[in-house]
């Protein structure tokens, strides 16, 4: 028997990471909104201009977060993480890993676009 699932449910969950209005890169993957926001070694401020749903690359539904260029560096390290936060509710709505990058004191990085995929069931 097939399965099916309408696109306003993966667009649901898909929503809910959209409310994100921080993004930042991180050395390792937070445990917590409280430990990705202490952790942090670049930030981005994001609106809802930054997020754009659309059909799956694979299946499914994705939704694309907008890259982010020109940051300060506010804290020296090696990003590997990439999370995305919700300071008004305190959440760790979602994180990703991203090749390993030397952030130096001062200096600034920017944020490719990347995109949260949610598959359709198989």
């Amino acid at each position: 028997m097939a399965k099916f699932v309408n696109n306003d449910v993966l667009d649901g969950a898909l929503n809910i990471v959209a409310t994100a209005t921080r993004m930042v890169a991180l050395s390792g993957q937070p445990a917590s909104y409280a430990a990705a926001d202490s952790g942090r070694l670049a930030e981005a401020a994001l609106t809802g201009v930054d997020y754009a749903l659309a059909a799956g690359d694979v299946s499914g539904r994705k939704v694309t977060v907008a890259a982010k260029a020109g940051l300060a560096i506010v804290a020296a390290g090696t990003a590997d993480h990439v999370a995305l936060l919700d300071p008004a509710t305190s959440r760790l709505l979602y994180v990703t890993t991203c090749p390993a990058q030397a952030l130096p004191a001062g200096g600034t990085v920017s944020f490719g676009a990347w995109s949260v995929e949610v598959n359709s069931p198989v």
